[in-house]
């Protein structure tokens, strides 16, 4: 576990922290945005008036409606990143990673529509009729560099087990677990027989229940969020205040929160808004080939919306929720995973603006000569040890108990630590106070509304079925990859991996989740972005050629 750890640390530091991603991703939407005229701006109304269907015709080819790969794409956007996602760039970055959010998802606007509309220039039909597309095809195709769309096929199968996938069940099944106590293993096993069920059907049952999931889950969790905002409606200016006060200013500590740097917010923020709408990932792209549109122009002005739905609307909904109920800088009793806790030398103080800084440098990769390494006393589940400070989801513990895991009995002895960590974690339990992240975070802040303790139900349900129909979604993006690389025999094989790698994330730490995520969605954004940019003068092309029909 420590390892796989420091080996997923080490990648996030090189894939995610660095400036370099952030800047790749947010120049390829500028770029486009200016060669292309701001068409998310120029075609934003048009795109609803495709996505109504009105100008379908009979002989129109595709596996689906406009409408239905809008939602099958959203199915796969709107899910863990929204509601956890979002939770997780606060914890990180501190209110201005949702600014940082909003400029990934108004220039992804236009990164989408390139690749949406490349997608259903490119896309083929197969054997059995159906359509298929998506970035391999146009980087096959349209550029002739066969060995670049095998790069980006491999990348999105990797992307498909561990961001379209894995992250899904964990935030379900431990929202499940806090709010009904349902056993993490149930929840992964019930829910796996279910994926299976739905994924055997391909795209068109896919489609047919992501377009009655997504409008309904939407409205459920809107309903939600509104209710805490108007409940802290005296905290929407600050909050607002809160997130454009630290652009280019780092957050100081405040409450259980240690500060983030500017270069955190901003990196996490970016990072976060990918994830949660995918633009540049070339994910979506593939649901999109599927559409009966007759000018492939016009898909592309119909994922325009998605960013705008998925980002601007709903992960902006999660965002102030978080931040006017109050609950991002608040520590509250959890159950300590082990990939989260560390133990540092010295006492520490979050009120000692000294103690905040030398921690936030530990967690960013410039002190970690404070880990500690010896052996801490404890007596009936409390740390006697005044020379150690237990961290835990990046801040200081309080009111921490330890328990043998054996009997849950309050342990007394010694702990052995090495570089921070516990030698044998499984033969303890430890709770107390810390900070929250991801969707046990969003939880907590849907608390504080008129509906109380009744808040959190609308997250777990919410979270269910966001997540759930993510997991469909992602599975047909898998199912094309495979496809590619393999051929339409293997997808059966790629299916039972999809399923495993799904119930084994129910029950791993939720930590080690998110990490394997947060490191894989920039090794599959690349190989698509280069594509997109060399494509640039086709773009051009069909973008000019285009008259918008009256």
């Amino acid at each position: 576990m420590n390892t796989l750890t420091e080996i997923l640390d080490f990648l996030t530091y090189y894939l995610v922290d660095q400036y370099w991603f952030p800047a790749f991703l947010i120049g390829t939407g500028i770029f486009f945005t200016i060669y292309l005229g701001f068409p998310q701006i120029k075609y934003f109304k048009h795109g609803w008036r495709i996505l109504s269907g009105k100008y379908i015709k009979d002989d129109t080819e595709g596996d689906t409606t406009p409408f239905q790969a809008l939602t099958t794409a959203l199915s796969g956007t709107v899910g863990t990143g929204n509601i956890g996602g979002v939770a997780l760039a606060i914890f990180l970055g501190g209110p201005a990673a949702i600014f940082w959010m909003w400029v990934t998802a108004f220039l992804g606007m236009t990164t989408k529509f390139v690749e949406v509309t490349l997608s259903h220039k490119y896309r083929e039909k197969l054997p059995d009729g159906s359509m298929s597309g998506g970035p391999m095809y146009y980087i096959e195709n349209g550029l002739n560099m066969k060995w670049l769309a095998v790069v980006f096929s491999v990348c999105l199968l990797m992307m498909c087990l561990g961001t379209g996938n894995m992250p899904q069940i964990s935030s379900i099944s431990v929202v499940l677990l806090d709010t009904f106590n349902i056993p993490k293993i149930v929840t992964g096993l019930v829910l796996s027989v279910l994926v299976w069920l739905v994924i055997i059907g391909g795209i068109k049952r896919i489609a047919q229940i992501a377009s009655k999931l997504v409008p309904f889950m939407a409205f459920w969790y809107i309903v939600g969020g509104l209710a805490v905002i108007i409940s802290n409606y005296e905290n929407i200016i600050p909050s607002f205040q809160s997130i454009f006060i630290h652009i280019f200013t780092p957050t100081a500590a405040v409450g259980g929160f240690l500060g983030a740097s500017v270069a955190a917010a901003l990196t996490r923020g970016v990072n976060r808004g990918l994830y949660s709408n995918e633009a540049g990932q070339g994910s979506a792209p593939i649901a999109h080939a599927s559409s009966k549109t007759e000018n492939p122009i016009e898909e592309g002005m119909v994922s325009i919306l998605e960013p705008f739905i998925d980002t601007i609307i709903i992960c902006t909904l999660t965002g102030l929720v978080i931040l006017s109920s109050g609950v991002w800088n608040q520590k509250f009793e959890n159950k300590f995973e082990a990939s989260a806790m560390v133990f540092v030398s010295g006492q520490y103080l979050e009120t000692k603006q000294e103690d905040a800084i030398k921690l936030r440098d530990y967690y960013y990769g410039t002190n970690s000569e404070i880990e500690y390494t010896g052996e801490v006393a404890i007596v009936d589940g409390e740390i006697k040890s005044e020379e150690v400070t237990l961290l835990h989801n990046r801040s200081i513990a309080e009111n921490t108990k330890i328990y043998s895991s054996s009997d849950n009995s309050l342990y007394s002895g010694l702990l052995n630590i090495e570089e921070g960590r516990i030698t044998n974690i499984g033969d303890y339990v430890l709770r107390g106070d810390s900070l929250l992240l991801g969707a046990d975070l969003t939880g907590k802040a849907f608390t504080k509304s008129i509906f109380g303790d009744f808040g959190q139900y609308i997250v777990a349900i919410g979270l269910l079925l966001f997540a759930f129909s993510t997991v469909i979604a992602w599975s047909y993006y898998g199912d094309r990859a495979t496809a590619h690389l393999f051929g339409e025999g293997w997808i059966l094989y790629y299916r039972i991996i999809y399923v495993g790698a799904f119930f084994t994330a129910s029950i791993i730490d939720t930590k080690i989740v998110w990490d394997i995520a947060t490191v894989i969605g920039p090794i599959a954004t690349i190989p698509n972005l280069i594509a997109l940019i060399f494509l640039r003068k086709e773009m051009k092309q069909i973008d000019a050629e285009y008259e918008i029909r009256k």
